[in-house]
């Protein structure tokens, strides 16, 4: 099996909380559109591809990336993340090897931290690794549900919580690494039986479990590491965040 990875980075999201036409991911942190952390991060921690969710505002999104050497995967409709990675079926056709999903709007996740989980990854022999972590307040975020032997089991999403899953502390990043023989083979079992009507990719974790596929779950220590930017307010959060780090 080879041993490279290709990366997927959504970036086609609309972001409505940014009261803003601008797509959410040109943004700018640090000088640089949000995407452009992403992108970065992904040849840092050697990806041999790197392939661009994109849907709203599309155009801008390409004319601020072309020369960043990446590749497009267009989401038409906004029908969920399981639905924004079939996007990319097309361009990994014969593709044997691993693949990280990435988020566009989370900047400052670390190479480290992803070469450690991809170590983990493999090491463990996980058909997905899911990235997680505990927030001080988890509210939006799907929760981590474990068994007794804290093995990963499934990932809840907030509005489809009961009471027990509801106030479980550690929740998923909407990070993941997987191996590319399940990827969309699983992808074409989801459906959108949900509160929200969508396709969730977290549905990939329980799908798994059920067909007996080892399940890997990968703790991030540092919660900044992981935090996305949904609103203006978050914005200017990490942007005071990366200042302080390249201060230290």
């Amino acid at each position: 099996m080879s041993r490279s990875f290709v990366t997927i980075i959504m970036a086609g999201g609309q972001g409505k909380r940014m009261k803003s036409d601008l797509p959410k991911v040109l943004h700018t942190l640090g000088g640089k559109p949000l995407v452009h952390h992403a992108i970065e991060l992904a040849f840092e921690v050697g990806s041999e591809r790197v392939i661009l969710i994109i849907g709203h505002g599309r155009e801008q999104v390409k004319e601020a990336t072309r020369d960043m050497g990446v590749e497009y995967a267009v989401q038409e409709e906004q029908l969920g993340t399981a639905d924004a990675v079939k996007s990319c079926h097309h361009l990994l056709d014969g593709y044997t090897g691993d693949v990280l999903i990435l988020s566009g709007d989370v900047p400052l996740m670390s190479a480290g931290t992803v070469r450690h989980a991809l170590q983990h990854h493999r090491d463990s022999e996980a058909a997905i690794t899911v990235f997680t972590f505990k927030p001080e307040d988890p509210k939006g975020y799907g929760r981590i549900v474990r068994g007794t032997n804290c093995e990963l089991q499934r990932i809840v999403e907030e509005k489809d919580t009961n009471e027990k899953e509801h106030i479980i502390k550690e929740v998923n990043a909407g990070i993941y690494f997987i191996k590319s023989e399940h990827l969309f083979s699983v992808l074409d079992e989801i459906n959108n039986d949900n509160a929200a009507g969508e396709y969730y990719i977290t549905d990939a974790v329980s799908i798994l479990r059920k067909k007996g596929e080892h399940l890997a779950a990968f703790l991030v220590g540092d919660p900044v590491e992981v935090a996305g930017v949904n609103s203006r307010e978050q914005l200017l959060q990490l942007e005071a965040e990366l200042k302080l780090r390249k201060s230290l």
